[in-house]
């Protein structure tokens, strides 16, 4: 079986989008390396890794649909697992490390959550 290339603007197209993806993921390494405390640096790998991650499955979304049988969703099914799991992980790692910077006296914001004294004092 002999592979049968691409359009040359449908090989743009996605050479377009791999790059676009390898260029947004290098963007949130070095968002990574340059913000100075971990509040700051949580954010550059989680919001670039979701979005890198989304170019990169337009990429090999249209290419294995025009070089395969019918619509490759299997990548789709990859993306929207990031989409939602990194959000998630980046939402426990940062209460978790709020919770020790508040333990250990650190200066970050109050919290905002009502505790059980709260309600007691309301009525």
């Amino acid at each position: 079986m002999t592979p049968q290339a691409l359009p040359l603007w449908l090989d743009i197209a996605v050479s377009v989008l791999v790059l676009a993806g390898a260029a947004i993921a290098f963007l949130g390494s070095l968002g990574l390396l340059r913000l100075k405390t971990y509040f700051e640096r949580v954010h550059a790998p989680a919001i670039i890794a979701t979005l890198g991650c989304w170019c990169i499955m337009h990429a090999t979304l249209v290419y294995f649909s025009v070089m395969g049988d019918g619509l490759a969703l299997h990548a789709l099914l990859i993306a929207l697992f990031v989409a939602v799991t990194v959000p998630v992980t980046n939402i426990f790692l940062m209460r978790a490390a709020l919770f020790r910077a508040r333990r250990t006296g650190e200066n970050v914001p109050p919290n905002l959550s009502r505790t059980a004294d709260d309600h007691v004092r309301d009525f």
